[in-house]
C-alpha cells in the first residue's frame, strides 16, 4: 500500500493530501529512511513522523485498503510519542 494511504487509512494523518505533503517535505521515514508518498510499507516497517517540534514513531501492525474509524488504531502501536 502506497505511503500515504496508509497514513490516511491508519488516521494517522487526517488527509491524504496533507499526507502527501508531509512526505514531500521529508517530514517522513520509513525506517530511519526519508519516504515519498509513492513508498510501498508493509507489515514491521517502522514510521517516524514529525509534527512540528514532536517526532512520533510507530510501527505497522497491520496494511489495510479500508477500515472502520474505530478499528483504525490497530494498524500500528505506538513506540515512541
Amino acid at each position: 500500500m502506497r505511503l500515504d494511504k496508509y497514513l490516511k487509512v491508519s488516521s494517522l494523518i487526517k488527509r491524504r493530501t496533507v499526507a502527501n505533503e508531509a512526505c514531500d517535505a521529508g517530514r517522513v521515514l520509513i525506517n530511519d529512511k526519508p519516504a515519498k508518498a509513492s513508498a510501498n510499507v508493509k507489515v514491521g516497517d517502522i514510521l517516524t513522523i514529525q509534527f512540528g517540534n514532536k517526532d512520533v514513531k510507530v510501527e505497522i501492525l497491520d496494511v489495510r485498503e479500508t477500515v472502520k474509524k474505530d478499528d483504525a488504531t490497530e494498524l500500528f502501536k505506538y513506540i515512541q510519542v
